[in-house]
C-alpha cells in the first residue's frame, strides 16, 4: 500500500501513514512565508518502501501550492531536491 501523507500543523510535521500506522514524518518550521525542513524520519519497518519520497514530494508540492520558499536543512530533503531538480526553484539560498 502506498503511504498517505498529510500536514499536521499542530505538530509542525508532515506525517506518512501506511495501513493507519505512522510510517514517517518530515518536521518543519514555518515563518514569514518560508518553510524550513529540519528532520525527516522513516520508521525502520518502512525503509525502502517510498515513504521518504512520498513525504518529500507531498511537502514540497504543498509548499509550491502555498507559495512558500523552502530551506532544506534536513539532509534527506536536501538530497531529494538534488535528485529532483524540478523542485530546485523552491529553495531559498
Amino acid at each position: 500500500m502506498s503511504p498517505q501523507v498529510h500536514d499536521d500543523p499542530e505538530r509542525s510535521w508532515y506525517e506518512a501513514r501506511v495501513d493507519d500506522r505512522r510510517a514517517g514524518v518530515a518536521a518543519y518550521r514555518l515563518r514569514d512565508g518560508v518553510i524550513t525542513f529540519t528532520h525527516t524520519v522513516v520508521e525502520d519497518a518502512y525503509e525502502g518502501q517510498g515513504v521518504g519520497g512520498a513525504l518529500a514530494r507531498t511537502a514540497l508540492d504543498d509548499a509550491r501550492r502555498r507559495g512558500l520558499a523552502v530551506v532544506p536543512h534536513c539532509p534527506f530533503i536536501a538530497a531529494w531536491i538534488e535528485r529532483h531538480p524540478d523542485y530546485a526553484d523552491l529553495v531559498r539560498r
